[in-house]
């Protein structure tokens, strides 16, 4: 992984946790336990902090930043789909951050609430508990339903367990010229969760 000091700031990161080798960390970053940080992810805690709580995940190509003077908190288990973009927000538990989402400066997410992939938050908006939230700019559309929030929680369990996965079976190899018959299949609990 590619984890830089900056400013006397050195990033501290719960063993358990993964971080890509391809994903950066810089400065005034606390990430807790079980967290998983894709590839190509920048958490820049140059000039304020990021503290991400236990059970969070932060996919592919997210960025995290800041204005200067800054905190962005990620309260546990909350999850930031791919290309999502983070600048001074504050993300509540258990909430879900839609792919190429923007959410901007001071906005706060309440917990259990579900931004749309897409999404513009603008600077200061204020989002309840268990809102669903969708478009450029971003509106509330509905209340989430228990059904929601669980298909959701179920999804990040899967994030909360890749972690250790990535330190047990994640290794750098040559690719195959051509598919072998032994190849294996994808896990069971992936599939269920899909239907």
């Amino acid at each position: 992984m590619a984890v830089y000091s900056f400013n006397g700031f050195i990033p501290v990161i719960d063993p358990s946790s993964f971080i890509h080798p391809l994903a950066s960390v810089i400065g005034d970053v606390i990430i807790g336990k079980n967290v998983y940080v894709g590839p190509g992810a920048v958490l820049r805690g140059d000039w304020g902090s990021i503290i991400i709580a236990d059970g969070c995940n932060i996919q592919e190509n997210c960025t995290v930043h800041m204005f200067p003077g800054t905190t962005v908190n990620f309260e546990k288990g909350a999850h930031v789909g791919h290309g999502a973009i983070i600048h001074g927000a504050h993300l509540g538990e258990n909430c879900l951050i839609g792919m190429n989402s923007v959410l901007m400066d001071d906005a706060f997410i309440g917990k259990e609430s579900i931004i749309g992939a897409l999404a513009f938050v603008p600077s200061k908006m204020q989002i309840p508990e268990r809102s669903l939230v969708v478009g450029n700019p971003a509106k509330i559309i509905k209340e989430v339903s228990d059904d929601m929030i669980a298909w959701k929680t179920e999804g990040t369990k899967l994030y909360q367990e890749l972690p250790q996965l990535c330190h047990t079976s994640l290794l750098p190899c040559e690719p195959l010229l051509e598919i072998e018959d032994n190849r294996p299949k994808q896990a069971l609990s992936y599939q269920k969760w899909q239907k």
